[in-house]
């Protein structure tokens, strides 16, 4: 189901993937199977997302990112891209940042660009997370 209310340019989107209201995907992005996209998401273009994965409200997803199969991505959660942002800067370095099968990101944690977030990582509402998450691992507060 796509709602009406959506921007969905990509159609790379799974059979049985919901994308709810107010919700903008770009072309490129790549989203699996039975994946549940709440309101006010934005995705860009060299996202990719595996299946069974919930994105609550209020997340953007930048390019670079990779989000394994079964995740749960939290309301408001957010991902960067750029270690040293700067405007108009269209030079600036990407890094890549992974999301391992079977994590969960809390609300409003803030995850930094070019670290993995191990499988079956809890990851706490509100934490900020600055360096690669072990396997299994429960994080919170500055990791």
């Amino acid at each position: 189901m796509i709602h009406r209310l959506s921007d969905v340019q990509s159609n790379n989107i799974g059979k049985t993937t919901n994308v709810w209201q107010f919700v903008v995907i770009l072309k490129d992005a790549v989203i699996g199977e039975n994946c549940n996209i709440c309101a006010n998401v934005f995705i860009e273009n060299d996202v990719v997302i595996g299946n069974n994965v919930t994105v609550k409200c209020g997340v953007q997803l930048w390019d670079g990112l990779r989000v394994e199969d079964d995740v749960f991505i939290g309301p408001n959660a957010t991902f960067c891209n750029d270690k040293f942002p700067h405007s108009g800067n269209h030079d600036f370095k990407r890094l890549n940042t992974v999301i391992k099968k079977g994590a969960s990101i809390g609300a409003n944690a803030t995850i930094l660009p070019g670290v993995t977030i191990g499988e079956n990582v809890m990851v706490g509402a509100g934490a900020i997370v600055t360096k690669d998450v072990p396997s299994g691992s429960i994080v919170k507060g500055v990791f």
